[in-house]
C-alpha cells in the first residue's frame, strides 16, 4: 500500500508541474496539440498506478519527452507563422460585414443552430446585431457587433472618467495579506481601525476585505458572524 501512495503522489507532482510548464489555461482553451499532450500524459501517469510491476520510470521518462515536446512546438509557435497556423490552425471568420458565410461553416462541420448558440452565449440573440463572428484556434467565438449595436461607452458620449485599478485584497478567510497591505501604503493597525468603524473588532471575523483604487474598503463578515 505505501509503495502504491508513493508511486501515485510522484506522478500527481510530475502532472502537476506539467500542467503549469504548459501555462494557465482551462481545458477549453488548449490548442488541439495541447490537449493532445495533456491526454497522453494522463494516460502514462494512469498506467503504473494501476499496475505496480510497471517501472514508474516507463511513465516518468515519456511524460518529460511529452512536456519538452509541448514547450519546444510552443517555442517554434510563437518565432513562425507557419509552425503556428500548422500546429494551431488559423482563425476563421464565420460571419463578415454581417453575412454568414456558408463556405467556412461548412468546412469546420458547423451548422446554423450551432452559430446561433454560440452567439447567444457571448450575449447576441439577434445576428443582425453582428458585424464580424470570428471561430478562434481555441473553439471559441469572437463577436464583434455592429457599431449601432454596442453598449455607449463614457466616450461616446464626451464624459471623462477616473482611473479604476484593481482591487487589493486585504483580508481573505480571515487572514490578513501583509503583501498587498503594503502595496497600498497601509499596515495593520490603520486596517483594524478601519474596520472598528464598521464595528468589526476582530480581523478573523472577515471573510473578505479589499481596498479599490478610490480608497473604498468593501468587507463580507463570515456568514456566523453576520447572523449574529
Amino acid at each position: 500500500m505505501f509503495v502504491v501512495m508513493f508511486r501515485t503522489l510522484i506522478l500527481f507532482l510530475l502532472v502537476i508541474v506539467s500542467m503549469r510548464l504548459m501555462g494557465k489555461r482551462q481545458i477549453g482553451q488548449l490548442q488541439p496539440y495541447e490537449l493532445a499532450v495533456l491526454i497522453m500524459v494522463s494516460a502514462l501517469a494512469a498506467i503504473p498506478m494501476e499496475d505496480v510491476s510497471i517501472p514508474l520510470f516507463n511513465s516518468i521518462i515519456p511524460i518529460i519527452m511529452l512536456l519538452s515536446f509541448q514547450i519546444l512546438v510552443s517555442f517554434a509557435a510563437q518565432k513562425s507563422e507557419k509552425i503556428r497556423a500548422a500546429v494551431s490552425g488559423r482563425p476563421s471568420v464565420l460571419i463578415e460585414n454581417g453575412k454568414i458565410k456558408e463556405a467556412e461553416l461548412r468546412e469546420l462541420h458547423l451548422n446554423i443552430n450551432d452559430l446561433l448558440e454560440q452567439l447567444r452565449i457571448c450575449g447576441y440573440p439577434n445576428i443582425d446585431d453582428v458585424e464580424f463572428a470570428i471561430f478562434e484556434t481555441n473553439g471559441e467565438i469572437t463577436v464583434i457587433p455592429k457599431s449601432q449595436s454596442r453598449p455607449v461607452q463614457p466616450r461616446d458620449l464626451g464624459l471623462p472618467t477616473n482611473y479604476e485599478g484593481l482591487p487589493h485584497p486585504l483580508i481573505i478567510d480571515g487572514n490578513v495579506n501583509y503583501e498587498n497591505l503594503g502595496k497600498v501604503k497601509k499596515d495593520e493597525l490603520w486596517l483594524k481601525n478601519e474596520l472598528s468603524r464598521f464595528g468589526i473588532h476582530e480581523i478573523k471575523d472577515v471573510l473578505f476585505a479589499s481596498l479599490d483604487t478610490e480608497g473604498r474598503l468593501y468587507y463580507q463578515l463570515k456568514e456566523k458572524k453576520a447572523q449574529g
